[in-house]
């Protein structure tokens, strides 16, 4: 089934239920002009389609394999189908008479992935507009609970962590402790169980998996460290949650199966389905492995919670609009294409990883690229052998831009930038500049496991060039 028959069968029932209510004539105020409807339309997607060149503000094609760079590309067909159908009536999950159907799919939809990250069935969970409002919530939560108890209060993050943790903490008023990385960009240990030590810890966040190495903390190891000193965890799993599938027996060798069923024993975590599951900016979703915690968003409306006695979604969130579309794109999506290893939504996480192993393969192979380290999740970071940390900078930086700037045979990376001494230790590079832009690739499209012999010849290509 094709997007148009998907999206044509889902508006033929939204008109016969419209038709239900009885005809509604429409009033002239939303009446458009067509000539400047036409001349705007036509500047609209002269926008969105104008190609990336230089500094002129184009579309990437985050559809095709050439895109290689950012976490970026468009929802399932099915999703973007289901979505468009809601957003047609367009419910508002906070309370339930803005969505009685949708609200329901969000509570099923949210009861899925608590089962995917082996979360008990009585959880408290919902959706969010990304990952960055539910790391805020797990964070608000944790405060609260650490308010209601002796200890530390301070929340300890892998330096290599997302930046989103610090500055939520910010918001909350709550210090950040920063806790260093092995040069693989996971939490050490050590210096996890040192900063416990001091007695300031409240919560330690670790990831699964970082949105620049794509590698996971040591999370199987680090949760007994966290209990002991009686210190809450929090998983930021907002990349590489959905992976949690692949970690029965599936996985290829060397991905960290038990950190991510460690993810079960945690007090909070967040994934974003707007990343590997699938669907429309913005999704993201955190859940509670207390229900209890609930408490901490009491509130009261003086208009909204009166259609239901049972628990409205907007009582358990800090969010108020929230899209019901966004959680009736996921539950057709996870109803179409379950959360199973084998079938659904494995096969398709399980060609990404598959894609970036056979690149790091190629790039190791290379007398033209230095690999950093075997990928752990579908994240690939190398960059062109050159002597010292100013030439591999600027040798990244042209494969870079390059790439991105070929109109016939275009490739379109990222970037990340490791400091001088870590390139020191793993590369031997000789520290003439103080930090090196090294390239980075996120082969999170299926389409990217054939595309994978393309994309090493063209790299080749270009690091000649450059």
């Amino acid at each position: 089934m094709t997007p148009d028959t998907l999206l044509a069968q889902a508006t033929a029932a939204l008109d016969a239920w419209e038709a239900g209510f009885g005809p509604v004539d429409p009033h002239p105020a939303s009446a458009v002009d067509a000539e400047r409807l036409g001349v705007a339309l036509e500047e609209f997607l002269g926008r969105l389609t104008a190609p990336p060149r230089g500094d002129a503000p184009g579309m990437y094609p985050f559809f095709h394999p050439r895109f290689a760079g950012q976490m970026l590309k468009p929802p399932h067909p099915v999703a973007l189908a289901a979505y468009a159908a809601a957003a047609r009536i367009n419910p508002n999950n906070h309370a339930l008479d803005g969505g009685p159907p949708t609200a329901a799919m969000e509570r099923e939809a949210v009861g899925w992935l608590a089962a995917m990250l082996g979360f008990p069935q009585a959880h408290l969970g919902h959706l969010t507009g990304g990952g960055t409002v539910a790391n805020l919530e797990a964070l608000f939560v944790a405060r609260e609970e650490a308010a209601g108890r002796t200890g530390g209060q301070a929340v300890a993050v892998c330096r290599d962590a997302h930046y989103t943790h610090a500055r939520m903490n910010g918001v909350l008023g709550v210090e950040t402790v920063l806790v260093e990385a092995d040069d693989d960009g996971r939490m050490r240990l050590d210096a996890l169980d040192d900063a416990l030590a001091t007695g300031r810890i409240g919560t330690v966040v670790l990831t699964a998996a970082t949105t620049g190495l794509g590698t996971v903390d040591p999370i199987a190891e680090a949760i007994p460290l966290c209990r002991a000193r009686g210190a809450r965890v929090h998983i930021d799993a907002a990349y590489g949650g959905f992976f949690a599938l692949l970690a029965h027996g599936v996985a290829p060798q060397g991905f960290p199966s038990a950190d991510f069923q460690a993810i079960a024993e945690a007090d909070s975590v967040v994934v974003d389905p707007h990343k590997h599951g699938l669907q429309p900016y913005g999704c993201g979703a955190v859940l509670f492995r207390d229900p209890a915690v609930g408490r901490h968003y009491r509130h009261d409306s003086p208009y909204t919670y009166f259609t239901s006695h049972a628990l409205h979604l907007g009582e358990i969130s800090l969010e108020c609009s929230r899209p019901g579309a966004a959680a009736a794109a996921l539950w057709l999506t996870l109803r179409a294409l379950p959360l199973r290893a084998d079938d659904g939504l494995g096969p398709i996480l399980s060609a990404g990883l598959r894609a970036a192993r056979d690149l790091a393969a190629r790039l190791d192979a290379s007398d033209r690229y230095r690999l950093w380290a075997p990928p752990t999740t579908d994240i690939v970071v190398y960059a062109p052998t050159a002597e010292g940390v100013a030439a591999t900078d600027a040798a990244a930086g042209a494969v870079f831009e390059a790439g991105m700037n070929d109109p016939a045979d275009p490739l379109f990376l990222s970037l990340y930038r490791l400091d001088a001494a870590r390139l020191g230790r793993r590369w031997g590079l000789a520290p003439d500049a103080p930090a090196a832009r090294v390239l980075r690739s996120v082969l999170m499209k299926p389409e990217h496991e054939t595309a994978v012999p393309w994309i090493a010849a063209r790299l080749t290509d270009l690091a000649a060039d450059a």
